[in-house]
């Protein structure tokens, strides 16, 4: 019974494993731009190449591109480690969070550009 208990166990982690490690590999949502991004309806997803100017504090930041600028909120999760400088240009994926006064990005992933 043992020996049927471990062998299901094994074989329930190397399934699990194997799964976990799967993406999607085709085409997804295209890039827009800030000027396009700000227009877009609330909890549209969005794409964004450009670059990460500056902190605001509170884990919101300052993005740019060549339309314009907009506040992207990153959470610390949401870094997985890329360490990002303004210089260096980056793919954002996220959702428009409009609310009366303000259009920010809430940012899923961050992406260095090579």
């Amino acid at each position: 019974m043992k020996k049927l208990l471990s062998a299901s166990v094994l074989t329930l982690a190397v399934a699990f494993s194997g799964s976990a490690l799967a993406a999607f590999q085709g085409p997804g949502l295209a890039p827009s731009t800030v000027a396009e991004a700000l227009k877009m309806s609330d909890d549209t997803p969005v794409v964004l190449n450009g670059q990460i100017e500056k902190s605001l504090g509170n884990e919101k930041y300052q993005f740019k591109d060549a339309t314009g600028t907009v506040v992207v909120e990153i959470d610390d999760e949401d870094w997985r480690g890329v360490d990002v400088r303004p210089e260096n240009m980056v793919t954002i994926k996220g959702e428009i969070d409009k609310d009366m006064f303000t259009t920010e990005i809430d940012v899923d992933s961050v992406e260095l550009k090579k």
